[in-house]
């Protein structure tokens, strides 16, 4: 772990004792300067907070801030001035720095301000390198197909990007439908601000409102401070609902005031916070008929619904499969320190034929163990698994009654799974199974995460 580095620039050996004993964990690196040239020496982008006295001997401090920020213009600066000259500490403020401190200064108020300071710096840093990260990995360039379908996807995305206007992504599992929704935050007016997922179905349902709304101290027994939510960490960004069929419906009550007022209680709180956040939501089942059976709020569902995007499955856009499938190969290459380069024509076919019931979440994976297993640089059938060798239920659209029966049955058992983490006696509650005829009929349709 990087040590938070403070810079103290001061002639007075009596505040470089005090600053040894302030920061003394193991955690800061403390710099000491007396003079100009002295401080800079030990500057560096390194420095984390420069504590600069208003009085160095040959020079003002406000003249060492200015030759420091020549070469780093990042620079953060806390003044340290003597009684009457709180004057010239307000001018270096104008010129850019952070805060002044007057002597004698709190102990306790000084460490406060530098780690404020360092915690900002941090945010920031981690933030520019987050944004950095989306935008380059969301950017549409990098959505991966040329299928008439993606292209069709890809237009919709891109003309509801900068709207604040709700968007619900549906599709199967796997299909991709976070990679829409950070491809549409990371192309919006929002870019700059927390892109913040939520998926209900990882998430004790007691849990949801005091993650969402935040709590006060003594809300509830282990309240020990206040906690923010992820509606006011978000603020300003995007709130990603993955699979929001899941949520309680006090808790859809609770976000359809969010979208109509843009207001938010935190649990055990008496104050409305207000907040701006643009919602985007998931879901791989059909959730007009939840809404049917009670179980899904409509006048949220329709508040949702204003846009809505669906993620067709792998099996509709085949023309996809190889252009996903390269760059998978080169992605667990790289990753992995493999020297395949290529898929030899039978591998591919295989790719082609089979029914990717798991979609593109299957066929990555399925990529990755094609790659730790293969010998070689191209890959071969004998690295693929025998499901999608020779599944023949799974490579042909179902036809008769039959083969569509069980074809349904293998899709439900799926998702069902999926939403449940593929915890066996959880899925088989949900699916009004005992726990032995769901085993035998994973088995028998040879299903496997």
């Amino acid at each position: 772990m990087k040590r938070k580095t403070i810079h103290l620039v001061d002639d007075e050996s009596i505040i470089h004792d005090i600053f040894r004993r302030i920061f003394q964990e193991p955690e800061y690196e403390l710099r000491i300067s007396e003079n100009k040239s002295q401080a800079k020496t030990n500057h560096d982008e390194d420095v984390d907070v420069v504590i600069m006295d208003q009085m160095i001997p040959g020079c003002s401090g406000l003249e060492i801030f200015k030759e420091l920020k020549t070469n780093d213009p990042q620079i953060k600066v806390i003044f340290l001035t003597a009684f009457g000259t709180i004057e010239a500490a307000i001018e270096a403020i104008q010129q850019g720095a952070l805060d002044y401190l007057q002597k004698p200064f709190n102990n306790i108020e000084l460490k406060h301000k530098v780690d404020r300071v360092i915690k900002e710096k941090k945010l920031k840093r981690e933030n520019t390198q987050l944004k950095k990260t989306l935008g380059d990995r969301f950017s549409f360039s990098n959505i991966i197909g040329r299928s008439p379908l993606l292209k069709k996807i890809l237009g919709i995305v891109e003309s509801v990007a900068d709207a604040n206007s709700t968007v619900l992504i549906t599709g199967e599992s796997g299909t991709g439908k976070e990679l829409i929704a950070k491809a549409i935050h990371s192309n919006s007016n929002r870019r700059n601000m927390p892109f913040s997922p939520f998926n209900s179905s990882n998430i004790p349902a007691n849990l949801f409102e005091s993650l969402l709304f935040g709590y006060k101290k003594g809300a509830y027994t282990g309240a020990v401070s206040d906690k923010k939510g992820i509606f006011e960490e978000a603020d300003g960004g995007t709130i990603f609902f993955d699979e929001i069929a899941n949520l309680t419906t006090e808790t859809q009550s609770k976000i359809l005031r969010v979208i109509q007022e843009k207001e938010i209680q935190p649990l055990g709180g008496n104050v409305i916070k207000k907040v701006d956040v643009r919602i985007l939501a998931a879901t791989n089942i059909e959730l007009l008929s939840k809404v049917k059976s009670g179980e899904f709020r409509e006048d949220l569902y329709y508040r949702l619904n204003i846009i809505n995007i669906h993620l067709p499955p792998l099996r509709e856009r085949k023309e996809d499969i190889p252009l996903l499938a390269e760059a998978f190969l080169k992605r667990f290459a790289r990753e992995n320190n493999k020297s395949i380069k290529d898929m030899n024509a039978k591998f591919l076919r295989h790719l082609m034929d089979y029914n990717w019931p798991g979609n593109i979440r299957e066929l990555q994976n399925t990529m990755l163990r094609a790659v730790l297993l293969a010998n070689g640089d191209t890959l071969t059938p004998e690295a693929l698994t025998p499901e999608v060798i020779s599944n023949k239920n799974q490579r042909q659209e179902p036809g008769g009654f039959n083969e569509k029966v069980e074809a349904f049955k293998r899709q439900l058992i799926i998702e069902t799974m999926e939403k449940n983490n593929w915890v066996q006696k959880k899925t088989a509650e949900d699916l009004g199974l005992k726990p032995s005829t769901l085993y035998e009929l994973i088995k028998r349709l040879r299903i496997n995460k």
